[in-house]
């Protein structure tokens, strides 16, 4: 086999003689010249087959080629390139590494659009489509500048657990496996375990990886397993600090991927707005009159919904000319065992969501680190202190203040590139039908 000297990208730095591998995107007769459109990951090159100057050889094989096969193309790269798609190479040989059925299950051309379904049934095949292949590489370059801002300032990188012997925030929306012939959780999030390493002295510390909720929903925003950025940070004075971290790391996300991503949102017609820092804050019970003003009335001490959470963003775009907001100090009933409350005004807590479009992108706020608060809130929540000693025990041993957040990678991509459905931003979604592939 042909060995790749090459990726399309790097034709444009090249000269000469040159080794392509890659997969038959079109292919084109017009009488004299036949267009042969190799795709890899990288981009699209044009190989053109000049019929009567070619070899028997290359010409034989060209004729044979259908859409998706995956060959291997020797030959000079044309300095004078007329090539419409990417750097224009002449072939002195061509391999047929693999051959692809002509009839293909889902659209790849463009010209007929496949329902998403269909295309999630087929995704490795999905994935050849450009603008498919775009959201994943655009995603990639978001994770790569949360973790380039991270570690420049002074946060390391753990691992924690998936499998838990309890669940991290109570209810019932978790997943039960069988271990060793005991009851065992998927984490709905690396919460507890995130405050455990606080504890035990890691100052700055994040997180990347999956978490799972067994929620039957079917919203274009929601799936059973998603990922997230969860970090984790100690020594704070209250839950603006960790509010202070995370808009700086989503203008370092989103930085890096206009940036390094402009051929992929060209492609998928789509500009990254930098957001102004810092970022706007709503608080409890202020939203209230906000909400109130625009014709939403919801009680005092009660949590907001679907339609708050758009009406919000319209009242801080109009005010703030932002798509990006903190909402601050959410009714404590509301939230988990391990939030503060505010001192004073137990009714609030240091509770914080950030809100990118209209939706929700993460939740955190300051943790509570006191022993005797947090075995109070567990058993106000009617959880089990004996159950969870586990957690609380090593808080007894000094814990400092601290907070975090988890910032959702698939909401973020969807609701960067305006997408109409989150499953579009999964490379293999998870939801209450959909197990495989």
């Amino acid at each position: 086999m042909l060995r790749r000297t090459h990726y399309v990208a790097q034709l444009r730095d090249a000269e000469g003689r040159v080794v392509v591998s890659g997969w038959v995107h079109n292919i084109k007769d017009t009488g004299r010249l036949r267009f042969i459109w190799l795709r890899d990951h990288t981009g699209m090159a044009q190989v053109t087959v000049h019929k009567h100057r070619t070899s028997k050889a290359v010409l034989d094989v060209s004729e044979q080629l259908g859409n998706q096969d995956v060959i291997a193309v020797e030959g000079e790269l044309v300095k004078e390139r007329m090539a419409k798609v990417g750097s224009e190479i002449v072939p002195e040989r061509i391999e047929v590494i693999s051959s692809s059925e002509r009839t293909l299950p889902i659209d790849l051309t463009g010209k007929a659009e496949s329902n998403l379904d269909t295309r999630l049934d087929w995704r490795a095949l999905d994935l050849r489509r450009p603008e498919t292949l775009a959201i994943f590489k655009i995603q990639a370059k978001l994770v790569e500048g949360m973790e380039s801002y991270l570690r420049e300032e002074g946060f390391i990188q753990v691992f924690t657990p998936c499998l838990i012997g309890g669940t991290s925030e109570g209810g019932a929306e978790v997943f039960k496996t069988d271990y060793f012939g005991k009851e065992a959780y998927l984490r709905q999030d690396p919460q507890l375990h995130r405050q455990l390493l606080i504890v035990g002295g890691l100052d700055r510390i994040f997180d990347l990886g999956p978490n799972w909720r067994a929620e039957a929903s079917h919203t274009p925003r929601h799936v059973c397993e998603h990922r997230g950025c969860a970090v984790e940070l100690a020594f704070i004075e209250d839950e603006r600090d960790t509010m202070w971290v995370e808009e700086k790391l989503v203008v370092a996300s989103l930085r890096r991927a206009a940036e390094e991503c402009e051929k992929e949102l060209k492609l998928l017609k789509k500009e990254i707005r930098i957001p102004k820092t810092p970022f706007p804050e709503l608080r409890f019970p202020d939203i209230y009159e906000i909400l109130k003003d625009m014709g939403k009335e919801i009680p005092i001490g009660e949590d907001y919904d679907r339609e708050s959470e758009v009406l919000l963003s319209q009242h801080v775009e109009e005010q703030y000319d932002s798509d990006f907001f903190f909402v601050n100090r959410f009714p404590s009933k509301f939230k988990p065992f391990y939030v503060m409350r505010v001192d004073g005004e137990p009714t609030w807590a240091r509770s914080v969501d950030l809100i990118y479009k209209g939706l929700e992108q993460s939740s955190g706020g300051q943790r509570e680190h006191r022993y005797a608060k947090i075995v109070q809130q567990l058993e106000e929540k009617g959880m089990n202190p004996e159950a969870m000693k586990w957690f609380t025990e090593p808080f007894k041993y000094g814990a400092p203040p601290h907070g975090g957040f988890c910032l959702g990678i698939e909401r973020l991509t969807m609701a960067l590139l305006g997408l109409d459905n989150i499953r579009e931003a999964v490379l293999f979604p998870r939801t209450p039908e959909r197990l495989l592939p």
